[in-house]
């Protein structure tokens, strides 16, 4: 039985990326392909996605073509039960044709940043210009196919660290664009699976059985292929074999439909019952694919999960053609001097000083492989499992401490020289805004349960999870982030419960499930302005309810699921209904709603003092350290959570899928 169909909760810094429910109901349809050959089974869909967002028009065209099918084949030595399996999609999304100005090549315009004072184009600090800034932004850019980072969501004045943002495919506007990550071509963005990595083939792997004179049945599965660990539909604790893809829907599609099947073998021992299990299985994964990050959407895409896109594009423009943001220094009005304590000059950063360098994707290494086991098994009532996984952090962490210059000095002191180098310049600058991105090595021990209790008629599912060595945004520290240890929690229970007054034939499903994430080395204190530390919340709870009826011979379906996200305080609310017009035809119709307080300030390091002391106050006395002056932008989203940073994007959501 489906549950909730996906997801609630990322961090990004914080790799716990939850995704919230899915919408679309899936019913299963009885239609398949005909192919007068009893060993080839075969079957497919062919689905238009049509979804309209508040204030943005069409954000979603989605065309998709899928088929699947499976060969038996005969019995090979020891084997038995050999078969292909294959899943085959294409997908081609209108939405950069037929709203090109919000989502294609011709989105953004000229872009304004507004401080209260204005640096000079060219120079480097001070009073003056105003605005507007006419052809050319602050750093020199042409000022066209640009935003403001976050306008969308908020204000483009005060919001935090204001920076303009690139917005067009990266074949036709390559700037901000991170070289192997986040940087799609329009033709790329249009047809998704159609990639170097062939990811139109969505499952194509060989199934094997050997039963062994000792009534163990060992299976055997090699290819490419999506492996689903864990008890719960709705939350990611043990179910992170497979990277997300969130910028097909952000987080609102089906798991089975964003997870990104990898190559991989794996290895199952069916042990059957004993004396102390009624059932004991025993599998071993081994990933051979170079590895994959999880898909969040870059900029410019209707769907990126917390706008990490657009925040990364706008970091990776500051580094590379330089930035003008506000609020570094400040210049006292009756002197002329610098004064830190002021946030009202702009300073015009060049290439190298502030954002994102590059990102290291790991190359393929049988030491950059992933491993895991696990063991499963029925004692009486209670399914269970043991888990464990080696592996990488499939979410990015921002790691400081790379050489920048300093635009103050124009080159040479303070700061200290990078490894290796002996030259006046660049050095590291503590607490400095600039960073390189890195996916790091995890430890995952975990486990489940599931128990059905007959008197309550309820299902109970417990999942539970702690991992080593993630990386978390943290302001106090030098480099700006941090490890720590974490553990993740998931409790579900799901009930059919009769209302004959409303349909007297069939139950109504309830489900019910909470999710909770308790970061170990969880550091935050107050400074001079707010807040310093890690953005993400030490311990947050997301609960979310499922209710669903069928009526019409199960043909009707209508849905609602609600979740709340209880530190950041915002509420989502997703009705749908389901019409299975016939066993070929299925047509849903539903919306998208967030409610509650939308995004959250978090301190930004524009007060850190990284380059004194030009840019200290009259409390940092030459000392690097964050005092806590910040916004929106950029660490506010992981405090905000997926549903505040996607307070504006309502939808209108319509889906039609003929299944042959």
């Amino acid at each position: 039985m489906k549950q909730h169909k996906r997801l609630l909760k990322p961090f990004i810094s914080t790799m716990a990326i939850a995704s919230l429910a899915a919408i679309a109901y899936s019913q299963p349809s009885y239609a398949s392909i005909d192919t007068g050959d009893e060993t080839l089974e075969l079957t497919g869909f062919i689905e238009n996605a049509t979804y309209f967002r508040n204030k943005r028009g069409l954000s979603k065209f989605r065309n998709t073509m899928q088929f699947e099918g499976t060969k038996y084949l005969k019995d090979f030595g020891n084997f038995s039960e050999i078969s292909i399996n294959g899943t085959f999609r294409a997908t081609y999304d209108g939405v950069y044709d037929l709203n090109s100005s919000e989502f294609g090549d011709g989105a953004g315009g000229a872009a304004f940043v507004t401080p209260d004072f204005t640096a000079p184009t060219g120079s480097q600090v001070g009073p003056g210009g105003g605005i507007p800034l006419g052809t050319l932004t602050p750093a020199g850019m042409v000022n066209e196919g640009l935003e403001i980072l976050g306008e969308h969501r908020h204000g483009t004045v005060g919001s935090g660290l204001e920076l303009h943002v690139p917005v067009r495919p990266c074949d036709k506007d390559p700037r901000g664009c991170i070289s192997g990550y986040m940087d799609d071509s329009l033709n790329e963005l249009r047809f998704p699976e159609f990639n170097d990595r062939w990811d139109f083939i969505r499952e194509l792997y060989i199934n094997a059985t050997i039963d062994m004179d000792s009534g163990t049945t060992f299976n055997l599965s090699v290819g490419k292929k999506q492996e689903v660990w864990g008890r719960t539909d709705l939350f990611r604790v043990l179910d992170i074999i497979n990277p997300v893809d969130y910028s097909r829907n952000n987080i609102y599609d089906e798991l089975e439909d964003i997870r990104i099947p990898l190559w991989m073998a794996t290895a199952e021992w069916q042990f059957g019952a004993n004396n102390v299990f009624d059932d004991m299985n025993l599998q071993f994964v081994w990933i051979f694919d170079k590895f994959r990050p999880s898909k969040l959407g870059q900029s410019g895409t209707p769907n990126q999960i917390l706008g990490v896109g657009e925040m990364f594009r706008a970091f990776n423009t500051c580094w590379e053609e330089g930035c003008t943001p506000n609020g570094f220094a400040g210049i006292n009005p009756s002197t002329g001097l610098l004064d830190g304590d002021l946030a009202n000059t702009a300073t015009n950063f060049g290439p190298g000083v502030l954002g994102i360098r590059k990102a290291h994707i790991p190359e393929w290494s049988l030491g950059n492989t992933q491993f895991g086991v696990k063991f499963e098994g029925v004692y009486s009532d209670i399914g269970f499992s043991l888990n464990a996984f080696y592996t990488r952090s499939q979410l990015p962490s921002l790691r400081g401490g790379i050489p920048a210059d300093n635009p103050f000095t124009g080159g040479g002191l303070p700061g200290l020289p990078p490894e290796g180098s002996f030259g006046p310049e660049p050095r590291i600058y503590d607490h400095l805004i600039a960073f390189d991105i890195h996916f790091p090595r995890i430890v995952l021990v975990g486990g489940s349960l599931d128990y059905y209790n007959d008197p309550l008629k309820t299902a109970f599912r417990v999942e539970g999870a702690w991992t080593k060595g993630e990386e978390f945004a943290n302001t106090i520290k030098k480099r700006l982030y941090s490890e720590s240890e974490v553990f993740r929690w998931v409790i579900g229970a799901d009930r059919n419960e009769f209302f004959r007054s409303i349909n007297k034939n069939k139950a109504i499903l309830f489900s019910f499930q909470t999710f909770g994430q308790h970061i170990l080395d969880h550091e935050v204190k107050e400074s001079t302005f707010g807040k310093v530390g890690m953005p993400d919340w030490k311990d947050n709870y997301i609960s979310t309810l499922l209710i669903q009826g069928w009526w019409k011979n199960d043909r009707l379906s209508p849905q609602i699921i609600t979740a709340y996200d209880w530190s950041a305080g915002n509420f989502a609310v997703a009705p749908s209904v389901n019409w299975l017009m016939s066993d070929n035809w299925r047509f849903n119709i539903g919306a998208n709603i967030k409610l509650g307080k939308g995004m959250r300030s978090f301190s930004d390091c524009r007060k850190c003092n990284p380059f004194s002391p030009f840019t200290e106050t009259s409390t940092s006395a030459g000392l690097s350290g964050d005092e806590g002056f910040g916004g929106y932008e950029p660490l506010g989203r992981f405090r905000s959570g997926p549903i505040g940073m996607a307070r504006n994007e309502d939808e209108i959501q319509m889906s039609i899928r003929y299944r042959f």
